[in-house]
């Protein structure tokens, strides 16, 4: 069998898998798909004007690669006919039966229809060049996918390697001894308050595995994401790994709207055993541990509170640190709550820029208003709830009646249809079997009816002749 000699092909295979991070069988796979693309170039070039290509035209044809004799080989399943009409495709019996003698019509052969070495021109070389590159990074993502998609959500140690644009090209690792893969860290899930620099190590969460073919690194990690956040107080607070601290809600803002306002997080953590304070377990003799995750996150303000299953509790709790003279759930329904400090606690509790409330009310999950107590208005304020209120249960109440006018007319549409559609099958029952019908009795009846119907106009002609006598 011929082949096409391809030097150095062992040691090439060998490279691109050392400097590439793949296994030599994915090299070689992309190698043949390569190999193949370019010999569809070469017979496309050869026959352009007198024959046409579809897509399934090159299906049957396979390269082989022979890693010792280094080179590789074209071959094409043919099916045995006895009139051949398409020779890349069909091949004679006749010529079949001649190297061996038991083939019959319908049976399959492979045959060698590799070119020769001159043949297989530049254009071809140029095609498998492009299609190998391809595919060779075709196959690194698909390897990174497989590798880091149970990584999501994970927390990764990265370096940096250099700036492209606003983003940040990091090297990370799914295990010790694993090779780095690129990572991409975008400007919104940057901290103002890092310091970026070459070969510089940080931790970052994966947030997302890119899948398909596009520009730039697969994996997408962030600093700003609160994982990271949870991720460090599990590293830090023995009591959360063992279960016996649990955190429960977290609210982060790491990229303030305005840069007069650093970034800051509220983290809510509860427990159930009644020994244990699990906000100062997670604040450590003399704020060591919370100090640690604040040191990782350069200085970002982090207020742990205390979780509680009383709504105006965990509000009150959530606006640390001002103190909070009264909280009114004005809406349970719709998650409303007024928020009563005094005149100095005023400012503390919005905080900067509304920061303070704002975090507050993305932890509870209540709308919160804060209100001065020396100047609210309790009668007011009820007043303008009761409003609302009560436009909502006429609103809720209006709905609920046409929701059930629909389901009644539907109701008595579905009752209606049956009966509709058995009473014309009846009606044509009937007069079916007044048509068909060679009973006696039913011919009497109709003549007896007949008879009837004259003795009645009769009887009517009668009538009529009486006044006239």
């Amino acid at each position: 069998m011929s082949s096409i000699a391809l030097p150095g092909l062992k040691e090439m295979i060998d490279s691109i898998s050392r400097d590439r991070n793949l296994p030599k069988s994915a090299v070689q796979e992309a190698l043949r798909e390569a190999l193949m693309k370019g010999y569809e170039r070469f017979r496309r070039t050869q026959h352009m004007e007198t024959a046409s290509f579809d897509e399934e035209y090159f299906n049957h044809f396979e390269v082989e690669l022979d890693i010792e004799e280094e080179g590789f080989r074209v071959l094409a399943t043919k099916t045995i006919v006895e009139e051949v009409t398409s020779v890349d495709h069909e091949i004679d019996l006749k010529e079949v039966q001649e190297v061996a003698v038991e083939a019959q019509a319908g049976d399959a052969v492979v045959v060698d229809v590799t070119p020769e070495q001159s043949e297989f021109g530049r254009m071809a070389a140029i095609q498998t060049k492009q299609v190998l590159a391809q595919k060779l990074r075709d196959q690194q993502r698909k390897l990174v996918q497989e590798e880091f998609q149970e990584l999501e959500g994970a927390i990764l140690q990265a370096r940096i390697l250099r700036f492209e644009r606003q983003s940040v090209i990091m090297a990370v690792t799914s295990g010790f001894g694993q090779p780095e893969v690129e990572a991409e860290l975008l400007k919104r899930d940057q901290l103002p308050n890092d310091n970026y620099r070459a070969n510089a190590t940080l931790k970052v969460y994966l947030k997302k595995v890119s899948e398909g073919a596009h520009r730039g690194p697969q994996l997408l990690v962030s600093r700003a994401d609160a994982g990271l956040v949870v991720y460090l107080f599990e590293n830090e607070v023995p009591e959360i790994q063992d279960d016996v601290v649990r955190i429960v809600a977290v609210a982060r803002e790491a990229n303030p709207p305005s840069r007069f306002v650093g970034p800051r997080t509220k983290i809510a953590v509860d427990t159930l055993e009644r020994d244990v304070d699990p906000v100062g377990a997670c604040i450590g003799a003399r704020g060591s541990r919370i100090q640690s995750v604040v040191n990782e996150l350069k200085g970002e303000k982090i207020d742990v509170i205390r979780w509680s299953p009383d709504p105006s509790t965990y509000i009150s709790n959530a606006l640390s640190p001002a103190r909070v003279t009264e909280v009114r759930l004005m809406d349970p329904e719709g998650r409303q709550a007024h928020v009563l400090v005094p005149d100095d606690q005023l400012s503390l509790a919005i905080g900067k820029e509304g920061q303070n409330v704002r975090l507050a009310a993305r932890l509870t999950g209540w709308k919160i208003d804060i209100k001065d107590i020396n100047k609210y208005d309790y009668a007011a304020e009820d007043e303008a709830i009761g409003y609302i209120l009560e436009a909502r249960a006429e609103q809720a109440a209006r709905i609920a009646a046409q929701q059930q006018q629909e389901d009644e007319y539907d109701d008595e549409y579905d009752d209606d249809e049956p009966l509709e559609s058995e009473a014309s099958a009846a009606d044509s029952g009937d007069s079916e079997d007044a048509g068909e019908s060679d009973d006696p009795a039913t011919i009497e009846t109709a003549e007896d009816a007949g008879d009837a119907d004259e003795s009645d106009e009769d009887d009517d002609d009668d009538l009529e002749d009486e006044p006239k006598a």
